[in-house]
């Protein structure tokens, strides 16, 4: 099964983020579709559309797996499944 889910990343910059990242989600066998990304006054924020392949690793599974990340690397990292994102953020 598979499953679009929204990945947002907000820290202080520095250098590995954007490989930590791809990495983990290569790791789970997710795919990354879309990303954006900048740096404002050394804050660093990153928007993924990205497909998890459930067959490979549960959403839940790549979850833990970035949270990891994110204590590794002391960055706020969010995944949530697309269409939630989406019906959270409906005008």
């Amino acid at each position: 099964m598979k499953t679009k889910a929204i990945l947002s990343v907000l820290g202080e910059d520095r250098v590995g983020i954007v490989a930590a990242i791809s990495n983990a989600l290569a790791e789970a066998g997710a795919n990354i579709e879309d990303i954006r990304q900048t740096i404002l006054s050394g804050v660093f924020s990153m928007t993924m559309l990205v497909t998890i392949d459930e067959d490979a690793e549960s959403f839940e599974a790549v979850q833990a797996r970035l949270a990891t990340v994110a204590e590794e690397i002391g960055l706020q990292i969010t995944l949530q499944r697309e269409d939630v994102f989406r019906f959270m953020h409906r005008v």
